[in-house]
């Protein structure tokens, strides 16, 4: 009976707890860790301010930075004492080839948005009403902009840490058994962390069926990167220019939230079927069309730079088999 316990939370052969206790234990790290430093930030910008308005861009700001710093701790610790790996080994091994990937990841974000903005416009949906436009007037436009400059930089780091670095990882090796081989675990673990991804931008403003779904397609999208690669480059450059160009150089709302500045002021119109409507592109057919470029190119990319196309199969390799012969859990 003991045994029988031990084995469902210990793996004997790897000397450490099982995938799904892994992912749990984590997950309890982040939440303590958001409580602390989120009533922290709370406290600080009333004691500051007198008074706490979530829609402020300095509220948002170190409410992004509470995320970043709860997320990338929770995620050290969990890789140091439950996944008993090197932090670098969840997509965050820096080389200049993970410049280089980054470098694509964030020029493929940029141009795709772009792209949406131009079909929009030349179809007549968006109206530009000016430039360097900002809810508050009196504050210059490059001091506005810096809060969601910093925003989505932390944004994209903490979200593909958490949802393709680790959670995609221990899926894949929990998946990882007799009648499921690396490849097909590595396909299960990254759609179950899409439809997690899409499932945690269900309570954003705006949102519906729709948007989540689209939202978990951007995942696959997203993680696209990570599991030909193994590195989180491209899909963290893509993640911080996506959210950026399309909410505050083109004036799009970005999952539901609409942008306080941007470069370019619109007014949107157009059928909702294509543009997202108040959600945002991510929620029309044309970001979807823009997902399937992006996911096209990024194929071409890593086929050019890496001579290969395939899961990258060391995602499923607990850290001290990886140079022995190909592990699977018994």
């Amino acid at each position: 009976m003991l045994a029988s316990i031990r084995y469902l939370f210990w793996n004997d052969h790897e000397l450490r707890l099982r995938s799904l206790w892994r992912l749990v234990g984590q997950l309890f790290l982040v939440l303590v860790f958001l409580i602390i430093t989120v009533i922290f930030v709370i406290l600080l910008i009333q004691s500051t301010t007198g008074q706490l308005d979530i829609n402020n861009p300095v509220f948002l700001l170190f409410n992004s930075a509470a995320m970043l710093l709860s997320i990338t701790v929770s995620v050290w610790l969990a890789g140091r004492f439950l996944d008993r790996r090197p932090f670098a080994d969840f997509g965050l091994h820096v080389d200049r080839n993970w410049w280089l990937d980054l470098a694509f990841g964030m020029g493929l974000g940029a141009i795709l948005m772009l792209g949406i903005f131009l079909v929009q416009w030349a179809a007549g949906w968006i109206t530009i009403s000016g430039i360097f436009w900002r809810a508050e007037p009196q504050l210059p436009f490059l001091l506005a902009i810096l809060p969601p400059l910093f925003i989505y930089l932390f944004v994209g780091f903490y979200e593909e840490l958490l949802t393709r670095g680790y959670w995609l990882r221990n899926l894949a090796e929990g998946l990882y058994m007799p009648r499921i081989g690396p490849q097909a675990a590595i396909g299960l673990a990254w759609v179950i962390s899409s439809a997690a991804f899409g499932l945690l931008h269900q309570g954003n403003p705006n949102a519906s069926i729709i948007s989540t779904t689209n939202i978990a397609l951007a995942g696959l999208f997203l993680g696209l990167g990570y599991v030909l690669t193994g590195s989180l480059a491209i899909p963290i450059g893509l993640h911080i220019t996506w959210n950026f160009f399309q909410g505050n150089v083109f004036g799009f709302p970005v999952s539901g939230l609409q942008s306080r500045v941007s470069f370019i002021g619109i007014e949107q119109g157009g059928p909702t079927l294509w543009t997202g409507g108040l959600f945002g592109p991510e929620a029309g057919l044309l970001g979807i069309l823009a997902m399937m470029v992006g996911s096209i190119l990024t194929i071409i990319w890593v086929w050019q730079r890496y001579g290969h196309i395939h899961l990258h199969s060391a995602l499923v390799q607990p850290p001290v088999r990886r140079a022995a012969m190909p592990h699977v859990r018994q």
